[in-house]
């Protein structure tokens, strides 16, 4: 399982102890829940920012290639470029 994907059943199964917990008055429960459930919103979000920091590498790294490739007629280095940039401008956005 990915992490990103733990982190969402995390989120979500945190989510549901605490809502449980709450509901039937069991404070170690609701407790235990919400600990997870930050537990995996804190790594989702230090997930995000690996990802966000990689995406700027590869946009860098396109960038240097298309100009590269470009400054030498070598349209291969020039794809390549591109498809980093492309994977940069996702890896940014997710």
């Amino acid at each position: 399982m990915t992490d990103r994907l733990q982190n969402t059943a995390n989120q979500f199964i945190g989510g549901a102890k605490q809502t449980i917990g709450e509901a039937i008055g069991n404070p170690t429960l609701a407790g235990e829940g919400a600990a997870q459930k930050t537990q995996a919103e804190i790594a989702q979000k230090a997930a995000d920012a690996k990802t966000h920091t990689e995406g700027i590498g590869h946009s860098i790294q396109g960038n240097i290639q298309s100009a590269v490739g470009s400054a030498v007629g070598n349209p291969t280095l020039q794809a390549k470029g591109a498809a980093n940039q492309a994977l940069g401008n996702v890896e940014r956005n997710v």
